[in-house]
């Protein structure tokens, strides 16, 4: 397929069903993004490394290397390209297990095209920043660089995800405000939370993971989270 970045910016897709596959390239190349076509993991690896893609749709059930193998090695190797996993397993262990890789997002087949590219929008607009972001947010020992999406954490700079990094940079502009999960979803993730709101919970313990003490993150039992205002 060509590597053809389109206006939008180049999605490589990892699918090992041709119909799928094509449905998925028709439907980002209308939307504007350019497509590059794998059919296995390790060729889907290779393209990854080579072709250097703004986003990657990963199908979790490839033959040989699957794809949360293929996440794994991206993620080992520090490259923090948005990664959407499509699996057809409606299965809590296996969204989980992707989202503690490193994926950005997931959707379970049969999935709407429309959708899939409206989420392949939204983990790309985060991935890009915002217009005018001004000065850096602290908290404790904690800074966030909203222009260059960076984070250190006491100091030592921590890898977040585009989709870890603004979930805790929403949180982080309204200090002791607390968001119910399906109002994280809506403005973070940017649509209706019908698939439910675990994905949520996995990514704040990801986050509270990765920033350790810093960590300014606080849970309020039966309602969402909150960041305290003088960090963790």
């Amino acid at each position: 397929m060509s590597a053809d970045a389109g206006q939008r910016g180049l999605v490589l897709v990892i699918e090992d069903e041709s119909a799928i596959a094509d449905v998925i390239r028709l439907n980002l190349s209308a939307a504007g993004y350019g497509v590059h076509v794998e059919h296995t993991g390790d060729g889907g690896l290779a393209a990854a490394r080579t072709l250097r893609p703004a986003a990657i749709v990963l199908d979790v059930g490839l033959p040989g290397m699957d794809g949360i193998e293929v996440c794994r090695r991206l993620r080992s190797e520090n490259d923090w390209t948005p990664v959407l996993f499509a699996t057809a397993r409606d299965d809590e262990v296996d969204r989980i297990v992707g989202l503690e890789l490193g994926a950005d997002d997931y959707v379970t087949k049969p999935f709407s095209p429309r959708e899939l590219v409206a989420r392949v929008t939204s983990v790309l607009r985060r991935t890009r920043g915002t217009a005018g972001a001004t000065a850096p947010l602290r908290i404790g020992e904690l800074v966030l660089d909203l222009e260059q999406r960076r984070v250190h954490a006491a100091g030592t700079q921590v890898a977040l995800t585009a989709t870890e990094f603004d979930l805790l940079a929403y949180l982080m502009r309204r200090p002791g405000r607390v968001f119910a999960r399906e109002q994280l979803i809506s403005d973070v993730w940017g649509y209706s939370p019908v698939g439910g709101t675990r994905t949520v919970d996995v990514h704040i313990a990801q986050l509270r993971g990765k920033l350790g003490a810093a960590s300014p993150i606080r849970t309020v039992r039966g309602v969402g989270y909150a960041v305290d205002r003088d960090g963790g």
